[in-house]
């Protein structure tokens, strides 16, 4: 028997339990708490009872059931990358090292020395030995981290904009970064008057000088480091806007976006990408960039250069809402000890970047070998990949693809399946064809690639 209030034909009381059973056995094979079950029935019901018509107990069972899978694939999880993207924003760009892995979970699973000194037995300073490692990589005088690179220009824009609150910047640096983020706006939310010089293409040093008045409290140099523009260009040389800079007693600061300490080149990548210690050589006063791109850390903002704004910053209100917690700082202090020990190699993204073609190769024919009683077309293809993450924007990488179709499934059939895996795989679909990039497969991955294929081509 039904019962109606109003318009709305209710479901039996009785029928309530029985989803909730249900429910709950299918969120406990999910791993999902029970709470986040109930809450998800009590929405459920809420809607219906907003409706105008019930649907049948199994159609409401099958769409909770539903919206419980996705709820639960929604959980931050490992994923296989395939795109050739290394590093992949939307993928949590640069991957930890392994032993920056194990510092993480041995600072986070103990009580540790964050800020306290274990010498005197008193309060300690935070970071001391990531800040001095950091400047000494950076070729600075000083260095400290924030959350992360937006962090770290905002906080540097707010603290030179307090009484002078005009920034001068190129209309060619006006980036915009991802999830549609712009500098501009930014930089305007930190309390700070933008002054635009030059044009997208040409910007010359006398067009900052022209701009620099009594209300200028910093000149904001941004890396192209997501974008170029080629063709009939012209920029200043950080040279000659830090002599301007300067002569004019205004502060110079240049955001480097990804962050290289070292020469990108010896990653046969035609594109230069400049380092933090060679941008202060040319006289900027601070630099900024961030952790999880080039460098091969986690997410943080780097800010290095003068002793004197690096120490003012510190003393900034705004700059403890900004700090980092002990695992950023236990992932970031193994990573600078291996640039400066120059381990690099152990740094995942930067070793992808660094196989070779050949090393690929043999990786996809041995995939083929073993996947020779699947029924699909599988051949090994070439690409051109990117760095990603905003870094390096004109550098293409040779690299290697298994490319794989057949009549059963579509391409984008076959992506989708792939990406209904443990651990999801993901590639991307060209020329009518699905594609995994091995550049950007872990060669550990391997045997879960196999599998998830196999599961998807042959059910």
């Amino acid at each position: 028997m039904t019962r109606k209030t109003g318009a709305i034909e209710m479901t039996p009381c009785r029928a309530i339990p029985a989803v909730g059973r249900v429910l709950e056995a299918l969120g406990d094979s999910l791993d999902i708490p029970r709470p986040v079950v109930a809450d998800l029935v009590r929405q459920k019901l809420a809607s219906l009872r907003a409706g105008t018509g019930i649907p049948s107990f199994d159609a409401i069972v099958n769409d909770l059931q539903a919206q419980l899978t996705q709820l639960s694939r929604s959980r931050l999880q490992p994923v296989i990358n395939g795109t050739g993207i290394v590093l992949h924003t939307n993928f949590g760009r640069a991957p930890l090292a392994p032993k920056a892995v194990r510092r993480v979970a041995e600072i986070a699973t103990q009580y540790n020395s964050l800020e306290y000194d274990v010498v005197s037995g008193g309060r300690g300073s935070r970071a001391a030995y990531l800040e001095r490692s950091l400047a000494l990589a950076c070729g600075s005088k000083a260095a400290t981290v924030v959350n992360n690179g937006a962090a770290a220009l905002v906080l540097i824009v707010r603290h030179f904009t307090k009484r002078k609150q005009e920034v001068i910047i190129s209309r060619g640096e006006l980036v915009q970064i991802g999830g549609g983020f712009r500098v501009a706006e930014m930089l305007e939310a930190s309390g700070a008057r933008l002054r635009e010089i030059g044009a997208t293409n040409k910007t010359t040093v006398d067009d900052y000088a022209e701009a620099i008045g009594a209300e200028t409290g910093l000149i904001l140099r941004v890396h192209q480091s997501n974008f170029y523009i080629g063709g009939f260009t012209e920029s200043p040389s950080n040279d000659s806007m830090a002599a301007l800079a300067h002569k004019r007693r205004v502060p110079f600061v240049v955001d480097l976006g990804s962050g290289a300490l070292f020469a990108t080149e010896r990653l046969e990548l035609a594109e230069h990408e400049p380092t933090p210690a060679e941008t202060l050589r040319q006289g900027a006063d601070l630099v900024c960039f961030s952790g999880d791109k080039l460098l091969g850390g986690p997410q943080a903002g780097i800010i290095a250069g003068s002793a004197r704004h690096v120490a003012a910053l510190k003393r900034e209100p705004l700059f403890r809402a900004l700090r980092c917690d002990k695992m950023v700082f236990a992932a970031l202090e193994t990573t600078i000890d291996l640039h400066l020990r120059k381990t690099t190699e152990e740094l995942p993204a930067l070793h992808l970047l660094s196989l070779s073609n050949e090393q690929l190769r043999a990786r996809a024919e041995a995939l083929i070998g073993h996947l020779q009683s699947v029924p699909c077309e599988l051949r090994i293809g070439e690409s051109q990949i990117e760095v990603g993450g905003g870094a390096l924007p004109r550098a293409q990488l040779k690299s290697v693809t298994l490319e794989i179709s057949g009549p059963r499934f579509s391409p984008n059939e076959l992506a989708a399946r792939l990406r209904d895996q443990t651990p999801p795989v993901i590639g991307y679909v060209a020329n009518h064809r699905f594609k995994l990039d091995l550049r950007t497969v872990f060669p550990q991955q391997d045997d879960l690639v196999l599998a998830a294929l196999r599961r998807c081509l042959t059910t």
